[in-house]
């Protein structure tokens, strides 16, 4: 008894194909870095939470300093403060009956520099493609 096998079509060199697969950064950046990563971005996605990061970014505050900078209810800073603790972009320290709350490391300071830097660098450019300026 013979098997049968599919054949697959083979495609003329003027066909047109899907995209190549996307090919693994040089340095072979790990999947769950690269997770890591996109969930640290999606933290940061929020303009509200990025607000925070950029006061936090100034030094260490408590929730009553940050809440009343902001115009927003206490629940609602420290939902903020919460999820971007989870994330490690935030820590937090006990003084007394008082928490404060300040950026986790020079990372995420630079991070969000960066983010602001590249965002008022391309604001207002009328053509971002193919611009490379540093």
């Amino acid at each position: 008894m013979k098997r049968e096998t599919k054949k697959t079509p083979v495609k003329s060199a003027g066909s047109r194909s899907r995209k190549p697969a996307v090919k693994a950064p040089s340095k072979g950046v790990p999947v769950e870095a690269l997770e890591r990563a996109a969930s640290l971005f999606r933290a940061c996605g929020d303009p509200a939470r990025l607000r925070l990061l950029e006061v936090l970014s100034t030094g260490e505050h408590n929730v009553t300093d940050l809440a009343g900078s902001s115009d927003e209810g206490l629940s609602t800073i420290s939902q903020r403060l919460r999820l971007l603790r989870t994330e490690g972009l935030v820590s937090r320290r006990r003084e007394g009956k008082h928490i404060y709350y300040g950026l986790h490391d020079s990372h995420v300071r630079e991070l969000i520099q960066s983010a602001f830097d590249h965002a008022m660098h391309t604001y207002g450019s009328e053509d971002h493609e193919g611009d490379d300026h540093d």
